[in-house]
């Protein structure tokens, strides 16, 4: 096909794949520990392309973390884990951020992630706040649009 109405949304369609693909192995990761969460009484659901799990014990082994490494939500490619479905709709738009920060740089996000929060701390600031990828999603406008995310 050269130049049909189609061309555009397939263009967008394989744009749209891509990303999933790139993504794919934080995915599988969010989705093994996910599939944890389930079992222990998780809720999920999709919205925008993502699957959201939220509730179960995972909330209450959350609580009983250090508060270091204590969250309301993580992201890991197209899963967002939350420690209540309540939590999910307040941190909706910040964790979308995450999530196309993962289309964008693929398995090199953990990586990165922690290597800005090592040199937050050892220049003295906080490893989470300071983090360059959550000044980004802390930025992020409330209703930014999210046609990018889902197919």
């Amino acid at each position: 096909m050269t130049g049909g109405n189609g061309t555009p949304a397939i263009r967008q369609r394989l744009r749209v794949l891509a990303r999933y693909v790139w993504a794919s192995p934080n995915t599988l990761l969010g989705l093994g520990i996910g599939a944890i969460a389930v079992a222990l009484g998780a809720r999920l659901h999709a919205v925008a392309g993502n699957l959201e799990i939220g509730g179960g014990l995972l909330g209450r082994g959350v609580a009983r973390l250090p508060a270091a490494l204590r969250f309301s939500a993580i992201t890991f490619g197209h899963v967002i884990l939350a420690t209540s479905r309540d939590v999910l709709p307040t941190l909706r738009d910040h964790e979308c951020v995450h999530v196309r920060q993962y289309e964008r740089w693929g398995i090199l996000f953990i990586p990165a992630y922690l290597a800005s929060s090592l040199w937050q701390l050892l220049h003295g600031r906080s490893p989470y706040w300071a983090n360059h990828f959550e000044k980004q999603a802390f930025s992020a406008a409330p209703d930014e649009p999210r046609s990018h995310v889902g197919p």
